[in-house]
């Protein structure tokens, strides 16, 4: 309907701002106003409502979903903190606000999708939802049968995020040369691929993301990037209907959950 409220946090998010999560967090510092007046957490807003993050006006809807491919090269970080001189988003200079979905490491290459879009970000990241993200990694020994049979059944890692020690999920390997292997992982913990393998005695020497999703580095050079066509998007759209459908059910529902 077109005079339907709906949360703040949703509202912000969808503009490409930011994600929910972290517009929770700038209406909890009180950095956000609605109409001029500073927002509480859990506040609805109504089409016509002027809201501010840090004094910067947002939309409610982005004026088009942009999706860009990005061939990420070495020595680049894969986030929006403007505080960090080789941030992701200041390298690709795109005349819009811009977040990645995701990560990749300052020592890694490959695929990573950038969008304004915090719908999408926020169904992609999803642990349940399983995507998978292929990567192309040369360790620094031979790989052996004995390696690949640990990787593919799981390795005990330390995860900084939670400080706790965690077993990595059953995974698609193979050998790719005598010190190469493709593996394919629907987590994403912190610099897993280098834990594992220093978990079993290997070091990466190089790691590419060469498969986010359905997109691949076809046609994209090292650096480079590519805005996802009509196509593409609307893959997209039909791989996060299922959750963005909960989310839509759980705010009418009166359920608290948001991210």
């Amino acid at each position: 309907m077109e005079n339907e409220s709906i949360r703040l946090n949703h509202y912000i998010s969808k503009s490409g701002f930011c994600s929910r999560r972290e517009a929770d967090k700038y209406i909890g510092r009180g950095e956000v106003t609605v109409n001029g007046q500073t927002a509480r957490l859990g506040q609805t807003v109504k089409p016509g409502d002027e809201v501010c993050v840090s004094g910067e006006p947002v939309e409610g809807a982005a004026k088009g979903t942009v999706c860009l491919l990005v061939y990420k090269p070495k020595g680049i970080t894969s986030t929006a903190d403007k505080a960090d001189p080789d941030n992701i988003i200041d390298y690709v200079n795109y005349p819009k606000r811009l977040f990645t979905v995701g990560r990749l490491d300052k020592d890694s290459e490959g695929v990573l999708l950038l969008t304004n879009n915090g719908d999408y970000v926020n169904a992609l990241l999803r642990p349940e939802t399983g995507h998978e993200k292929v990567y192309r990694v040369t360790v620094d020994k031979p790989v052996t049968d004995e390696f690949i049979t640990a990787m593919s059944k799981g390795v005990r890692i330390y995860n900084p995020v939670r400080d706790e020690s965690v077993v990595t999920k059953p995974c698609n390997i193979s050998k790719a040369g005598k010190h190469g292997f493709e593996i394919i992982l629907t987590q994403g913990y912190n610099r897993q691929i280098r834990r594992m393998c220093e978990a079993l005695g290997y070091r990466v020497t190089s790691l590419i993301r060469t498969k986010f999703l359905f997109l691949t580095l076809d046609g994209v050079k090292c650096g480079k990037w590519r805005r996802l066509t009509s196509t593409e998007l609307m893959r997209i759209d039909r791989l996060c209907a299922p959750y963005l459908s909960r989310q839509k059910q759980a705010r009418a529902g009166g359920e608290d959950n948001e991210e």
